[in-house]
């Protein structure tokens, strides 16, 4: 579906995205049980986020890098969902596109730890 179709313009345009990324949302929250477990995780880390963060910058750095998890998650799904979509024979650019949609989750991933820890122990990379 697309929000663009003619005739679908200003807040027609709009809600009709929204609802599409809504579907999207709920879709995948269906489909992949590592998206479930990461909204799940979320319930806790944004918070944990906001409270741990001392200024308005860390606190959007710590959420920030949490929220990059979920949509690189969303991203894989959609790739792997094309991918299964084209045919179930095992196929080598068909493992290498999955395989690469798992690796930016793996990024993703480490960010976030990456970004926490830099800013919840600034004291590793400070030298007295």
């Amino acid at each position: 579906m697309s929000a663009n179709k003619p005739g679908n313009t200003g807040i027609t345009r709009l809600i009709k995205a929204f609802g599409y990324s809504m579907r999207g949302f709920a879709s995948c929250f269906k489909s992949e049980a590592a998206f479930r477990q990461e909204v799940a995780a979320s319930l806790l880390i944004v918070p944990l986020g906001l409270w741990l963060g001392q200024t308005g910058m860390e606190r959007a750095m710590l959420v920030a890098s949490w929220l990059l998890v979920p949509i690189v998650e969303m991203l894989n799904s959609a790739i792997e969902a094309v991918v299964d979509r084209i045919g179930p024979e095992h196929h080598e650019l068909s493992g290498q596109a999955k395989d690469i949609g798992s690796a930016a989750v793996f990024l993703a991933i480490t960010l976030f730890l990456l970004v926490w820890a830099l800013v919840l122990f600034p004291h590793l990379i400070n030298n007295p």
